[in-house]
């Protein structure tokens, strides 16, 4: 009954008139004048005459825009793009739709030679939650690439080599409005080169699905767009290099891009024993540290890695209304990591000290393909299918040693050696119908999945208890897996305005989805003559079947004016869960879930540089196979795993608050962040140990849950032993609890500090996160304090010198709830970076990378501090010193290391990895570059003063 009232309540909202005048549609296409090339990301704007009101918008990746909603009046038009001369105009809307046709646009580079330009070329602006920058504002060296150039801006950081966008990770790259499909973000920036790009923006990227229909689902990413140069839209870039150095170390690579206006293509091929996972235009002599970096410290990527790889990327457009993007890649890479890790337990005197040894081969092939088809002004498809196969062949030998404060109490060798290869197609289909201005929209959505896995995998296992002989294990065992899944969705929604002002919106919606998992593991022990395994192990073997099937519908309404955009959704979902097990015994559960899921946006533009942003969402998420199966898995076999076919879905709140300020006048910033899930009936671990078991001592069930204590009953009888008779053994198996919430700010601040002709950017926040689980059914919450403070400095000098100089602090306090001595402690952990290229004199170029990596607080064992340091000196050779040549050093001080820890509810692991350490290297590299187009006459007289300010006649 109170769910009906509060809906009522809703639905009555909906409907309320905002009488503001009959309002009309004013749209149009920006074009250069110059080679009638469209411009994605112009400003639009409208002033009224009579009151001075504005409204505005940017034009789509095709150079078109739309204006909805505009009242009866006359009105001055501006069109702005950097670049270009804004263009001016007075029109006048009237009873009817405003076609303004082509707007062209003139190139400011046409009449630069009689212009005189005093003061600071302009770093950039702020567009509703678009922030802009003019790539001109910025000096990079001249064979700099994009990433060089976007980790200059202000707000953009690399933590542990992943570029990041006012606190979040940048997950989407688009160059001229298009998507790269298939790359890591990384790469894609990489290939494009500095000079190439005017502009760049950073946003939050709506959905395919939201994009089409106008509401925000919330399934948004921060995304970066690249605008490029005119004159460097049609020719190609490319670099090719070779390298062989100490210790047989060798790298060989070529990425070759070739532009034709909307047509691009990129080629990479790779193959070295480095640590290198691509090649890129932007590479630098040696491979170098660039974004490659893992764990704490940013260090190398864990182990010595020999890769190969090839990959592909088209964009184009199939006549006028297609649209196309694809990629192809392969990769195989051989990977040896030697670990050691320090656990140590919760409420429990033992400690565990593992040795460990991995060798893997993977080799995968991944195809995407998008198209979108316009087909008219009213209609368009978007078919976006993607493929992947991988193969991945890994031999793991481990020693485990378990110790408590007094005494070792046992040890383990185990070897695993897995044979895997899966199959993954997924496949979306969307559909908008627009019914011409009335503006009513119709979206369909079908999306399909189907993945196939399966894999072979031997275990051998030698332990020996120093405290009870029944503790000492020999297996020998064979596993098959097989695992199929299918899923489907489907989503149709209808929206349309309900005022004749054009400002409120109201949308059904309906979804529904299915999942079907169906997996197959198979234990086999070696028969005792050794010959084969045929074996069957009931208990360790398990054939299971899940299926989830969800129905969402329920109604949103959005308000929007020039300042104000306000959307709330409700939604009632209805799912089930059906759980079937055949083998070894015949079990079967049906759970059925009701749920409503509210979500809300509120976005208010303070002015057209300064905004506000407040999001609320909700969802749930269901169980994965492997949690839901109920079999026992000894991989790890002094860390079982069980999965729990009673678990429930869970049930997730977000919350966001995002207030963005820019300055054009100062070019000052100001972006400040927080994030929160709180998540009810979260799938954590519940943990269950015993204590060491003295000769002669029956060992106890460490539980009153009936249900465990089932597992470890059915496992004696099978058996003969007690299930966690292993010295230092404990069973994990997941279950659903409440109280799990985290919560986090971000602030970030810059500005240009013109007396060093750099800019600055601080950056912090404090975070805290709750984590519930149990430990031999005691609850404990698991509760991190984390505080951070970084400070970048980012040259703006000239082009022959280019510096970034970092420092990032972080300091942890983490509590358990649960009592015990070892239960609190805090870690704290700094880095501080340099990186400096520098050309001394007539092409001989200084490249150096600096990290100093501080830890405080880790495990016994493992090396806390380090110092990285790469460098190299080369020579600009042959016409255009389009060749180079190069001698570098990876760690030059030989200290290179990775650490992480990870923090769970009923232990901590610091881990220490093999990682690549000291070689030396020479590498002749080759730059390709050709352009159709004349570089704008300032091309190589960017200023010498911050800002970049351009010089005289």
């Amino acid at each position: 009954m109170k769910h009906l009232l509060l809906l009522l309540v809703f639905m009555a909202g909906f409907f309320q008139v905002h009488a503001q005048g009959q309002r009309q549609t004013v749209y149009g296409t920006v074009q250069s004048q110059q080679d009638n090339t469209t411009l994605p990301g112009a400003s639009v704007v409208l002033t009224k005459t009579a009151d001075g009101t504005t409204t505005g918008t940017a034009t789509d990746p095709d150079g078109k825009f739309k204006l909805e909603g505009v009242t009866q009046g006359e009105y001055t038009l501006k069109v702005n793009y950097i670049g270009f001369t804004t263009l001016t105009k007075t029109i006048r809307v009237q009873n009817a739709a405003l076609n303004l046709g082509t707007l062209q646009l003139e190139s400011e580079a046409k009449n630069i030679k009689e212009v005189e330009v005093v003061g600071r070329v302009p770093l950039g602006e702020q567009k509703g939650d678009t922030t802009q920058f003019n790539a001109k504002a910025f000096k990079t060296a001249p064979d700099a690439s994009a990433e060089d150039l976007v980790t200059k801006m202000p707000g953009v950081t690399v933590q542990n080599g992943t570029i990041q966008a006012q606190g979040e990770d940048i997950k989407q790259v688009m160059i001229d409005g298009k998507r790269y499909v298939g790359e890591d973000v990384n790469s894609a920036m990489r290939n494009l080169s500095s000079d190439m790009i005017e502009s760049v923006q950073i946003f939050d990227g709506q959905s395919d699905r939201a994009a089409f229909s106008g509401f925000d689902d919330g399934n948004r990413v921060k995304t970066i767009n690249f605008t490029t140069r005119r004159d460097r839209r049609q020719g190609y870039t490319g670099k090719a290099s070779a390298a062989y150095g100490t210790n047989e170390r060798y790298m060989v690579g070529a990425a070759v891009n070739y532009f034709n206006n909307n047509r691009r293509i990129t080629f990479t091929g790779l193959t070295n024993n480095i640590n290198m996972f691509d090649f890129s235009v932007g590479e630098t002599p040696g491979g170098g540290m660039r974004g490659r970096r893992g764990g704490w410290g940013r260090s190398s990527p864990n182990g010595i890695i020999n890769t190969n790889n090839i990959g592909l990327n088209y964009n184009d457009n199939w006549g006028k209304k297609m649209e196309v993007a694809a990629s192809y890649n392969f990769s195989r890479r051989e990977i040896n990591n030697s670990q050691y890790s320090f656990e140590d337990f919760l409420n429990i005197d033992q400690t565990q000290t593992t040795n460990r040894v991995n060798l893997n081969t993977e080799e995968s092939h991944r195809l995407n393909f998008r198209l979108q088809y316009n087909i008219n002004e009213n209609n368009r498809l978007l078919i976006t299918p993607n493929i992947s196969l991988q193969n991945d062949y890994s031999t793991i030998n481990a020693l485990t040693v378990t110790e408590t404060s007094e005494e070792t109490i046992g040890t383990s060798v185990i070897t695993n050696k897995s044979d895997n290869a899966s199959l993954n197609f997924n496949n979306n289909v969307l559909y908008s119908h627009r019914f011409g201005e009335s503006g009513r929209i119709f979206t369909a959505n079908l999306n399909t999945n189907v993945n196939n896995a399966d894999g072979d995998e031997f275990q051998f296992e030698d332990t020996k208890s120093f405290v009870n002989q029944n503790g000492n294990k020999y297996r020998d065992q064979y596993f098959s897996t097989d695992r199929n899944s299918f899923s489907w969705s489907g989503n149709v929604n209808y929206s349309q305005f309900i005022n004749n002002s054009k400002t409120a919106r109201l949308q059904l919606e309906y979804n529904i989805s299915n999942q079907r998992n169906d997996n197959d593991r198979i234990a086999y022990n070696r028969l005792a003559d050794g010959s084969q395994y045929t074996d069957t192990i009931a208990n360790l073997s398990n054939s299971f079947e899940s299926n989830y099937l969800a129905h969402s519908i329920g109604p949103s309404y959005q308000y929007r004016t020039d300042k104000v955009r306000f959307q709330v959704n409700t939604l009632y979902q209805y799912a089930t869960l059906e759980n079937d097990a055949t083998y070894p015994l015949d079990y079967d559960l049906k759970q059925s879930f009701g749920s409503v899921l509210p979500s809300a946006e509120y976005e208010y533009k303070f002015t057209n540089t300064r905004n506000l942003r407040l999001e609320y969402r909700s969802s749930t998420n269901v169980p994965s196979a492997d949690q839901l199966q109920d079999v026992l898995n000894l991989a790890n076999p002094v860390q079982p795993r069980i999965g729990n076919p009673n678990l429930e879905q869970d049930f997730q709140h977000r919350f966001t608050i995002r207030f963005r300020n820019f300055s054009p006048e100062t070019s000052k910033n100001f972006f400040m962040g927080v994030f929160g899930t709180l998540t009810q009936d979260a799938v954590v671990n519940s943990v269950y140990m015993v204590r060491t078991v003295q000769p002669g001592e029956e060992p106890a069930i460490p539980t009153n849950n009936p249900e465990v204590r089932a597992i470890f009953n059915n496992y004696e009888q099978q058996t003969g032993n007690f299930l966690l008779d292993r010295p230092g053994a404990r069973l994990i198996r997941p279950v659903n609890m409440d109280g799990n919430w985290n919560v986090r700010s971000f602030f970030n601040y810059g500005q240009p500090v013109n007396f060093i002709s750099s800019s600055v950017n601080i950056n912090g926040g404090v975070g805290f996160s709750r984590n519930p689980g149990m430990i031999n059914d005691t609850i404990n919450f698991a509760s991190t304090t984390s505080a951070g403070v970084g400070l970048h400095l980012s040259s703006n000098i000239s082009e022959k010198v280019d510096f970034n100089i970092s420092t990032n602090a972080s300091k942890n306090f983490v509590r358990n709830t649960i009592p015990g001595e070892n239960t609190n402690y805090n870690y704290f952990s700094q880095n501080t970076s340099v990186r400096l290229n520098w050309i001394i004199w007539k092409g001989l170029v200084y490249r150096t990378e600096l990290a100093h990596q501080f830890n405080q607080g880790l495990a016994r064992g493992v090396d806390p501090n380090f110092t990285l340091w790469n460098m190299s000196i080369g020579k600009k050779l042959l016409k255009n010193q389009q060749a180079e040549i190069s001698l570098s050093v990876n760690d030059l001080l030989n200290e290179n290391t990775s650490i992480s820890r990870n923090v769970s509810s009923f232990s901590v692991v610091d881990t220490q990895s093999t990682v690549l350490q000291r070689f030396f290297m020479l590498t002749f590299s080759y730059n390709i570059r050709s352009f159709a187009g004349a570089a704008p006459p300032d091309e190589n007289n960017r200023g010498d003063r911050p800002g970049g300010y351009r010089g005289g006649r």
